[in-house]
């Protein structure tokens, strides 16, 4: 928040701050009250009613000329990514998204437990606040925004200020779509003008946020006093093992790299690689037309990337192509050179290319011995950056999947699939998302992909059930035997 200038007493600088926040704090309001006034409408809409809502929304988007519009708009406003992997992008995730929910009951009774005596009654959890990152203002809107009506909710996106109208646009075709099956208009929001200040306000005033983008955005989020969902620090790594399919690994690892030029945060940013295939491995990306920079070329690289020595890489490489980013350090590669690679060996402040770089540029690891050591390596780097994120293995051994899924503190393990599967796919069974939790380890409530069932609240009806049996003898018999009561 802004505070004003100069020495002021703590009294006369909270009439100060007061004065200039009631602005923004009644312009917020307006927008939760017709949000409010929206979801009132709709609070005891059938489930057949919500999903033909949800269907009308998906459909306002995903349609082929408004994806193409919101493509081309979101990548000339915001400079990032290109244009056919963002229709790509909306396409999946929108249609994945249905298919997700197609059969799920929001609406009153969504489970019995005759035998246990429960009954769980779903009930909307109000107005959502939904926090839409600059790398993602075409697709993240309407992910969020249907599950929050599939919930009876109304939602209020806060865009980027750099990409705002390309969230607007998006905005606007889904509330064509609610009043196209009688739903309010006001039910989907973009607040306008947006701003840090109307942001924090708008997370106060909301019943649920769900944050997006940068560690700061979402630390905000969690730090609003109102329930938040975030997501945490990117920064997925990849091992692959000695027992891996190499053809596969290397169109794995370039697909997820390179596809919207890594705006994503499950795009691989480490390749943890045993010895015995790494040069085999390495030969398949550079063939691929991979450049594997020397260490000039890394120095230089560092030097364009991180020009304040901060953890965070310049903006000017992110979501870039390979091309550009090299322009920038001062070497040239192929105009189709689908990413950079990078050897490196440490992790941590002084190693910054073993964080998250948000671009086409891949730290590349070597390591020997067993399963354990890759395990190690992938705590490291995380533990500088994308704790509790993704990791993903290639491999043909179940023991070593088991052995660093145990191992690593990470929310998901991709087993033999591109990692951007971890938000995902039609081949694995998770939720399909763009808001992926890291649990306690990075910051967050939960590890979960999150998705349409985190947008509602659960009344559970508990009924009287014949008498379980709790026995002390039974519970405590093995202690007892062992020491004694």
């Amino acid at each position: 928040m802004e505070t004003t200038a100069g020495p002021v007493t703590l009294g006369g600088m909270s009439e100060r701050k007061e004065q200039q926040d009631s602005p923004v704090r009644d312009e917020v309001a307006a927008l939760v009250e017709r949000a409010r006034a929206a979801a009132a409408a709709i609070e005891h809409y059938t489930q057949e009613q919500v999903d033909e809502l949800v269907t009308a929304v998906a459909w306002a988007v995903v349609r082929k000329d408004h994806a193409e519009e919101l493509a081309r708009l979101a990548v000339d406003e915001g400079g990032f990514g290109n244009y056919a992997d963002k229709v790509a992008k909306i396409n999946k995730r929108i249609t994945g998204v249905v298919a997700d929910m197609t059969g799920l009951k929001t609406v009153g009774v969504v489970e019995e437990r005759p035998e246990a005596g429960l009954v769980k009654i779903a009930k909307p959890v109000g107005v959502v606040a939904a926090l839409i990152p600059t790398t993602g203002p075409d697709a993240t809107p309407p992910l969020k925004a249907l599950f929050a009506l599939k919930g009876r909710n109304a939602i209020i996106c806060a865009p980027h200020p750099r990409t705002r109208a390309t969230t607007e646009l998006v905005v606007a075709y889904m509330r064509e779509a609610c009043e196209q099956v009688g739903a309010p208009a006001d039910l989907v929001q973009s607040m306008p003008a947006p701003s840090l200040p109307k942001t924090q306000e708008l997370m106060r005033q909301a019943d649920l946020v769900v944050a997006t983008g940068g560690a700061g955005m979402v630390k905000a989020a969690y730090s609003s006093g109102t329930p938040a969902y975030g997501v945490g620090v990117g920064n997925s790594v990849h091992v692959v093992d000695e027992t891996a399919d190499l053809a596969d690994a290397a169109a794995a690892i370039i697909a997820a790299k390179t596809f919207d030029y890594a705006t994503s945060c499950l795009a691989d940013n480490a390749i943890v690689v045993h010895e015995d295939v790494y040069d085999d491995l390495l030969a398949r990306l550079t063939g691929a037309g991979a450049h594997l920079c020397d260490p000039a070329q890394k120095e230089a690289l560092r030097a364009a990337m991180w020009p304040d020595g901060g953890a965070v890489p310049t903006i000017g490489v992110v979501a870039k192509s390979a091309a550009h980013i090299a322009g920038l350090a001062g070497f040239e590669v192929a105009a189709d050179c689908p990413m950079l690679l990078v050897p490196e060996a440490g992790a941590g402040p002084e190693h910054p290319f073993s964080g998250e770089k948000l671009s086409v540029v891949l730290a590349v690891y070597r390591y020997s011995g067993d399963i354990g050591a890759a395990a190690d390596l992938v705590n490291a780097i995380t533990a500088y950056q994308g704790l509790g994120h993704t990791c993903g293995i290639h491999t043909r051994s179940d023991e070593n999947v088991m052995a660093l899924a145990m191992a690593t503190k990470t929310a998901r393990v991709l087993v033999n699939q591109n990692l951007n599967e971890g938000a995902g796919s039609a081949r694995n069974g998770l939720p399909f998302t763009l808001s992926l939790s890291c649990g306690t380890w990075g910051g967050n409530i939960t590890t979960e992909n999150v998705n349409a069932r985190h947008f509602i609240n659960l009344t559970w009806v508990s009924r009287p059930i014949e008498p379980k049996a709790i026995s002390e003898e039974t519970l405590f018999a093995g202690h007892w035997a062992k020491f004694g009561r």
